[in-house]
């Protein structure tokens, strides 16, 4: 199993920093790459609420994700690049695989597609756009994954979909990965996890906090709809994303708690423990840490995603990117 890491993008990602600056957000892509992490992930939002994820304040602003990873394509050598997880009807399908064909070339083929059905209405409304209802969602979705998946052999095609129809488009120059970036689909509803067994490479279970057995259960639908499919369960990469506080011992874990409490969006920890924090995140030392990994490992995940602050997407200090790879080294 591999660990990456969730970038900071939004303007309360990093504390006492506000707008979040460019060459922060590549300070810490490159970090993670020094630190042997295997992959960054940037979200898919023109802004974003705190309150969505138990903060409070207004709605912050982030840099855009595929522009964002053009960008830290030439500022990396080695890490993978990802996105969690596109919305598909912010962009239509075509435009999307032309961006992330070039973003694939640009990287020299680093690059994983994570997309969803979309799930921030506000976003939608802000971008001028009226989001579909929740089923329609998610067929948009296996339609646009089937757009990708022609797009990126870089062949003319036409498609015509319920949602998506296209004539003589055509994806060049193609992506570098052959038959293309990999493709994993987000979320954990069963209609989701079917899209899942059906079109993608891998999948992304969604949420950021949760126990291995509620990802185990998630994970046998899954299998079940792989079946149904004519699928080997096997054939699937399977990721999943985790608040994650580490310390050199119980001590320090205490210290950084108590820093992470200090620094994070008022309300995120809604005045939490650090016994409270434990349950359904990656926290404890770094012997703790890994043994957390192994049992993650053990359950079937190939990717882990972590994010070093109380909300996705928010750090708080180099050193606690240092030692959660010191705990993943060995996965």
């Amino acid at each position: 199993m591999d660990v990456g890491l969730a970038l900071p993008h939004y303007d309360h990602s990093v504390p006492g920093e506000r707008p979040l600056r460019w060459e922060t957000v590549v300070a810490w892509a490159q970090a993670a790459e020094r630190a042997g992490l295997a992959s960054v992930w940037l979200s898919d939002h023109l802004f974003v609420s705190p309150a969505c994820r138990g903060g409070a304040g207004d709605d912050e602003e982030g840099f855009e994700p595929l522009a964002s990873l053009a960008g830290l394509a030439e500022a990396t050598g080695r890490v993978r690049l990802g996105t969690l997880v596109l919305c598909p009807h912010l962009r239509p399908p075509g435009l999307l695989a032309k961006a992330l064909a070039t973003v694939d070339v640009l990287s020299g083929g680093r690059l994983t597609v994570g997309i969803g059905a979309g799930w921030f209405e506000p976003g939608s409304a802000a971008a001028g756009l009226a989001p579909p209802p929740a089923p329609q969602r998610i067929e948009r979705l296996a339609e646009t994954v089937e757009v990708l998946r022609l797009a990126f052999t870089g062949e003319p095609f036409d498609y015509q979909g319920r949602h998506v129809q296209m004539e003589h488009m055509v994806c060049l120059p193609p992506p570098v990965q052959r038959p293309g970036p990999p493709i994993w689909v987000g979320g954990s509803g069963d209609r989701l996890l079917g899209v899942a067994a059906g079109h993608a490479d891998g999948w992304n279970a969604g949420g950021w906090s949760g126990t291995v057995a509620g990802y185990r259960e998630r994970a046998a639908v899954l299998d079940r709809a792989c079946h149904h499919a004519g699928r080997d369960p096997a054939t699937v990469a399977r990721s999943v994303n985790r608040l994650a506080l580490v310390g050199d011992d119980e001590a320090d874990l205490r210290r950084r708690f108590e820093l992470l409490a200090d620094r994070s969006v008022p309300g995120a920890l809604r005045g939490m423990t650090l016994d409270d924090y434990r349950t359904g995140r990656l926290v404890g030392t770094v012997a703790q840490v890994r043994e957390q990994l192994d049992e993650w490992a053990e359950a079937g995940v190939t990717t882990l995603i972590v994010s070093l602050g109380a909300l996705p997407f928010t750090v708080t200090g180099f050193d606690g990117l240092e030692l959660m790879a010191s705990a993943s080294r060995e996965h």
